[in-house]
């Protein structure tokens, strides 16, 4: 309808928790993220003024692999009992709001753009000790009793994520030589189960919240899961989240020794074997999520420049996972 509030359902939520005479301001609409909408803005009250972020789901395939904003904001809200640096957890979107599903959290000042962390003269320093705190953040994280992430369990990814996408690959009916490559490398040289803990899933540059003094908060939690605290590991390390930097295994900021080193220091036990595996997952996993983007893009009622050019995008991890895989396989 012509005139309407845009924000009116945020308004509407806003009110039900806060008071009638509470409102918004300052309102901001980030052009990043393609997944959900997200909302940044000050929240006014009789208890003073505070700035929140309001994300909601504004599209959900059948055959998503991702937490449900429940799911993610439970377990942000375990991670932040626990201590871990996550956004705080301040409500879930209810039906009586009319939002939809998703949430509201505490917002982290900081930056999030690769680009800029790594090529900025600001964060030099930052970079310096970025590999060994993110290990240490990662040994943080998977101290959290799996046990109080029970409601992950369902989840394919938690019971056997190489499964998982093993047949997310093949409702696609495509062919990949090279990601069958990399499935048959991984079912070949898969290690044995280790401990299971709680998996971010996505933890890598874009959504680190990076301050100068490191990573302010970790964002984004809708591939979490149970599983090897390696994958976490493994995920950092992989071709496509060094952004421009090949030489920096870690993120592109950093040496594994450095990462490894905090992840033990941290409390965890690495096997460096096992992250390797992870890192080829990484990349197999990340081309099937590519190939997963671009097909809601062309049938799934998903249309976007960004969508549509994850079908290309998937050629160029093809060629990371090969890079990889070169030298190692048997």
């Amino acid at each position: 309808m012509s005139g309407a509030d845009p924000f009116a359902d945020i308004k509407q939520a806003i009110r039900r928790r806060f008071g009638r005479s509470a409102r918004i301001e300052n309102i901001d609409v980030p052009t990043l993220g393609g997944s959900n909408r997200t909302v940044i803005f000050d929240l006014v009250e009789s208890a003073g003024r505070r700035r929140l972020v309001s994300r909601q789901e504004t599209y959900q395939a059948e055959d998503s692999p991702f937490r449900s904003p429940a799911e993610q904001f439970r377990v942000m809200r375990i991670a932040h009992g626990h201590g871990f640096p996550v956004p705080e957890p301040v409500f879930e979107y209810e039906p009586a709001d009319g939002a939809g599903e998703g949430f509201v959290t505490g917002f982290v000042a900081g930056e999030t753009m690769p680009k800029r962390i790594l090529g900025s003269a600001e964060f030099a320093e930052t970079r310096q000790h970025l590999a060994e705190q993110a290990g240490r953040l990662l040994a943080q994280l998977h101290s959290v009793p799996p046990g109080d992430c029970a409601l992950l369990e369902p989840c394919a990814d938690s019971i056997d994520a190489l499964a998982a996408y093993r047949d997310r690959f093949d409702h696609y009916d495509e062919a990949h030589p090279a990601i069958e490559l990399g499935l048959r490398w991984l079912h070949r040289n898969r290690p044995a189960p280790g401990k299971r803990v709680l998996v971010h899933g996505d933890f890598r540059l874009g959504n680190l919240m990076i301050g100068r003094e490191g990573i302010r908060a970790v964002l984004d939690w809708e591939c979490c899961h149970l599983g090897s605290g390696m994958e976490d590991l493994g995920w950092l390390c992989t071709r496509s989240w060094r952004f421009g930097h090949p030489e920096l295994p870690v993120g592109g900021f950093g040496e594994k020794a450095a990462l490894f080193a905090g992840y033990e220091a941290g409390g965890g036990s690495v096997d460096s074997a096992a992250v390797h595996w992870w890192e080829v997952f990484g990349l197999m996993r990340w081309a099937v999520l590519n190939m997963m983007q671009a097909h809601g893009h062309v049938l799934g009622g998903r249309r976007g420049v960004v969508f549509a050019a994850c079908g290309r995008n998937t050629a160029l991890v093809e060629y990371d996972l090969l890079m990889t895989l070169k030298g190692s396989y048997r």
